[in-house]
């Protein structure tokens, strides 16, 4: 009997050892493998994959699918003419470059979006006060989409993420 709980218990922890030694990689994250706190490898390719157990390596997933950041607080900006107007923007980003996101971000998506949130608002300020009202209500506001775009896409690769796309969803007279 007690041969038989033996080969049991040791199935039993060369099972547990097994299975934390395996994960799955979803086709919508990338995996990152952790040494010891160093990043040891970043795995893109779904599928099952193998690893050192827990206390050698550990895996944190990160979310490939394009994130969304709604402007977080509303700030007044002055136009060309020292007219307030509050803009309500959202961009929409994904992670480009893992390393770099993990580097500068950690893990959560949240250090991401307070440190992006005044880069954009950084930007559409520069924007908006070259222009008129009219200009940004209608005739310009494409434009100013665009030159915002370009200067967070040369910004965004210290972050480690690609902006996709930024627009304007709604303008307010303060």
């Amino acid at each position: 009997m007690n041969r038989i709980a033996a080969i049991l218990a040791g199935a039993l922890v060369v099972l547990m050892l097994l299975s934390s030694m395996l994960f799955i990689v979803d086709q919508r994250q990338v995996a990152v493998v952790f040494a010891l706190g160093e990043i040891k490898s970043v795995i893109t390719e779904p599928g099952l994959k193998f690893k050192l157990p827990p206390p050698f390596q550990n895996v944190v997933f990160l979310d490939r699918r394009i994130q969304t950041l709604d402007s977080p607080d509303v700030r007044p900006i002055f136009t060309a003419e020292k007219k307030s107007l509050v803009i309500d923007w959202l961009v929409k980003w994904r992670i480009a470059e893992p390393r770099q996101f993990i580097r500068n971000n950690g893990t959560d998506f949240r250090n991401l979006e307070n440190r992006l949130g005044p880069v954009v608002q950084a930007a559409f300020n520069e924007e908006v006060t070259r222009r008129n009202v009219s200009g940004v209500l209608s005739v310009e506001r494409d434009e100013v989409m665009r030159e915002v775009l370009a200067r967070l896409t040369d910004e965004a690769k210290a972050f480690g993420i690609e902006v996709v796309d930024v627009r304007i969803k709604r303008v307010d007279f303060v």
